[in-house]
């Protein structure tokens, strides 16, 4: 009697991941991901009953995977944030499915952050005081710095990701860079 494959929740994770990088969210089916496993569609509807399910797996795998790669390498408040935003520009020019998946509406998770409050998590709200720290401003002169740089930064790798505007990423940071300096600079002058 021949072995038996057993196909994995996570096989099917890391198929479905590879799909969405590769072919975007609408190529994200059954029928795929069986076919990139080597697999019929048997186990995919065992794992996770429907489509519904499959898609909440993926979003919070995808979310994972994503993550994982941003993850802010240590140094001072400065550093991780132009290590974070370095990610996220990496991931719109070499991921741009897996961005628009988790940045664009299309992730059953709804919004990836709230603007609203960046300071009210913790990740943030430790990098904003470094940062605060390294710079003399008040902390919410700080958080308005990092606010505006995010939703800058937003902007640009959405145009990259669909398409829309196309550059290397020395240029993009330099870009991101140079706006994070002016909002940093108009704190400063607003405050003197």
């Amino acid at each position: 009697m021949g072995r038996k494959n057993v196909v994995s929740r996570e096989m099917i994770l890391d198929a479905a991941l590879k799909i969405l990088i590769r072919d975007g969210y609408a190529a994200v089916n059954i029928k795929n991901i069986a076919a990139e496993v080597g697999c019929s569609t048997q186990p995919i509807a065992w794992q996770f009953e429907n489509m519904d399910g499959l898609r909440m797996a993926l979003a919070l795998y995808s979310k994972g995977y994503a993550e994982k790669k941003s993850k802010p390498m240590k140094g001072n408040g400065i550093e991780v944030f132009e290590n974070m935003g370095g990610s996220y520009v990496k991931m719109a020019l070499n991921e741009p499915n897996l961005f628009k998946f988790l940045y664009l509406g299309e992730s059953p998770l709804g919004k990836p952050y709230e603007l609203k409050d960046i300071s009210g998590t913790k990740e943030y709200a430790e990098m904003i005081g470094n940062i605060a720290e390294l710079t003399h401003l008040s902390f919410e002169q700080a958080a308005r710095v990092v606010k505006n740089t995010v939703i800058y930064s937003h902007g640009i790798a959405t145009m990259v990701a669909t398409g829309v505007y196309k550059a290397s990423k020395k240029e993009l940071m330099s870009m991101i860079k140079a706006a994070s300096e002016a909002f940093l600079l108009r704190e400063t002058e607003a405050y003197e």
